[in-house]
């Protein structure tokens, strides 16, 4: 809620630095002032973006606006072919590169300054999270950067959802039987684990030979190669077979296998297809490549299917084999996170050894602009709670003010901080966008009819106002109807500080063209005078419940509660 009103400052600071724009466009066209305001609205817009993404529908606005001016423009035959392309290659430049230029530059500050990991960074990728300093960094360093048959390796699914989480497996089975009363293989349970665990540990075996070791010189797997992936502490394949999931009972269950002695042969083979390759022989790459492991014997991919196991699975997250038929999605996607030449062929040795840093230094720092488009990404997909809030509300809820938020009260005293709308202003504000639209309307039909009520000055005017202030408040409250996440008061601010400016652009209309007569204009500027009043007069009764800064007795608390007794009063009557 603290950046709505540094989001509310740079909206409005585009908005008057085009107009200011505009009218210098009439006067001195390319003046240094000409320029200042212009190249000021493309930094204004950029800082918004900057600030919260939903910065973007009143940059969209201005670009709209300044796109049909520059339209008007390109009809303007007192203007050369030259004079035009400069007018508007002087616009692209103000109002798409630099604010582009900006927010780059935002983000490579950010990026060089916070470059140490920290508490949420589980979030991005292995590669992002390699490239800070600290976290997983400090693990990986030293690792080879190349997969070889023999390596031991942690597998890290691509997708992160419901949380980060890694391939894993632990002596614990199936059941025999699932609560639905479906049955199971009985096989050693693999699941997708979200904290690192020894028993994240795999090792890249080739199925033609028995060593799990890596040899000298060490064997790269490559795209489309045939593995087998060994349990690094159990010593068991990584196996699937025609058996429903525990939880998706339409994919394949997957399990290490376990030799019962009955007829449900091994199934441990698969096939290694690189997704983000750049050639069909590109080598296996610990954190860079982004893997796919098809089942040779029934095609399917392994899956994390975001279900949570029950207890005998320890609430940790299902892995399934899926149908490669149904789609690619990025939950079938993996990459190698740690990674070790395995050296030792005892199974002691070997459990020593996975405890035991690598040796080797591979530089894999990724670029700026991977970084930013990642983090760029994130930021637009990471859902942080899906659950209702206690003062969470809906976008008609904000029209109507029927909601506010609790911001703080003392423990004490009976003083608090809410947030709450001034209901004169509100109203107000929303009558002001009803009457413009109705005068607009009603303007555009006479106009059809060849009736020109006001000056074409005076229409331009009135038309712009609209789509700047009418315009802004649509692009900025319209768009949450469409989102899907936790709302509140506070993101309707913006859309209705755009409302609040028509209000005087209404009121001046009104005064200078409908009321003609002077009676008229003395009984509309009392009538205005008295909505000052109201105005301040419900500021000054709800102020101890905006600013705290007075304690209330319970009878006075009661006696704000304006809208309980104004239901109460219609209902009665």
């Amino acid at each position: 809620m603290l950046l709505e009103s540094v989001l509310i400052f740079f909206n409005l600071l585009a908005v008057l630095s085009y107009l200011k724009f505009a009218n210098s466009q009439k006067q001195r066209p390319f003046s240094l002032r000409w320029w200042f305001w212009l190249t000021l609205t493309g930094m204004a817009c950029s800082c918004a973006v900057g600030v919260k993404y939903v910065g973007v529908f009143t940059y969209l606005l201005v670009l709209a606006v300044a796109g049909v001016h520059a339209w008007h423009l390109i009809g303007d035959r007192t203007l050369s072919h030259v004079r035009v392309l400069c007018h508007l290659l002087a616009r692209a430049a103000a109002l798409l590169v630099v604010p582009a230029l900006m927010y780059l530059s935002f983000f490579y500050v950010h990026l060089t300054l916070l470059c140490r990991s920290g508490p949420h960074d589980q979030i991005m990728s292995s590669a992002f999270q390699a490239s800070l300093e600290g976290g997983l960094a400090r693990i990986t360093q030293g690792q080879p950067l190349e997969v070889a048959y023999g390596s031991q390796v942690t597998l890290k699914n691509v997708f992160g959802k419901p949380v980060p989480c890694w391939l894993h497996s632990h002596q614990s089975t199936y059941p025999m039987i699932y609560e639905n009363g479906r049955g199971s293989s009985h096989q050693q349970q693999v699941t997708c684990y979200p904290f690192k665990d020894v028993n994240n540990w795999w090792i890249v075996k080739d199925p033609g030979r028995h060593p799990l070791v890596v040899s000298s010189p060490p064997r790269p797997v490559r795209h489309g190669d045939v593995v087998q992936l060994v349990h690094g502490m159990t010593t068991r394949f990584l196996n699937t077979h025609d058996v429903a999931a525990p939880l998706s009972p339409h994919s394949q269950e997957v399990s290490c296998y376990v030799d019962y002695n009955i007829s449900m042969p091994s199934q441990n083979l698969w096939r290694l297809d690189i997704v983000n390759r750049e050639s069909d022989t590109e080598v296996w790459k610990t954190i860079l490549s982004e893997v796919r492991l098809v089942h040779v014997n029934t095609s399917a991919v392994l899956k994390l299917s975001g279900a949570h196991l029950p207890d005998w699975g320890f609430r940790q997250l299902e892995v399934v084999g899926e149908k490669l038929s149904r789609g690619y999605h990025e939950s079938m996607v993996w990459n190698v996170e740690e990674h070790r030449y395995g050296k030792s062929q005892e199974q002691k040795e070997r459990e020593l050894e996975l405890h035991s840093p690598a040796q080797m230094d591979v530089s894999r720092n990724l670029s700026f602009m991977a970084r930013f488009l990642e983090l760029q990404w994130r930021m637009l997909t990471v859902k942080s709670d899906d659950s209702e809030h206690k003062y969470s509300s809906s976008p008609l809820d904000w029209v109507t003010l029927d909601t506010s938020i609790a911001y703080w009260l003392h423990p004490r005293t009976s003083a608090q901080i809410h947030l709450l709308g001034n209901v004169v202003i509100w109203a107000s504000a929303g009558l002001a966008t009803a009457v413009y639209a109705l005068l607009f309307f009603w303007y555009l039909l006479r106009r059809r009819r060849c009736i020109r009520d006001l000056p074409e000055d005076c229409w331009l005017r009135w038309v712009l106002a609209g789509a700047l202030c009418a315009g802004g408040w649509a692009v900025n409250y319209l768009p949450f109807f469409l989102m899907e996440k936790t709302l509140f008061l506070y993101h309707y601010l913006p859309a209705l500080t755009f409302q609040i400016l028509l209000l005087p652009v209404v009121l001046q209309h009104v005064a200078d063209h409908l009321c003609r007569s002077p009676l008229l204009r003395s009984v509309f500027g009392s009538l205005v005078v008295a909505w000052y009043s109201c105005a301040c007069h419900v500021f000054n009764t709800l102020r101890p419940l905006t600013y705290g800064d007075k304690s209330l007795s319970p009878g006075e608390l009661r006696a704000l509660r304006w809208k309980d007794s104004w239901d109460i009063l219609i209902r009665k009557y």
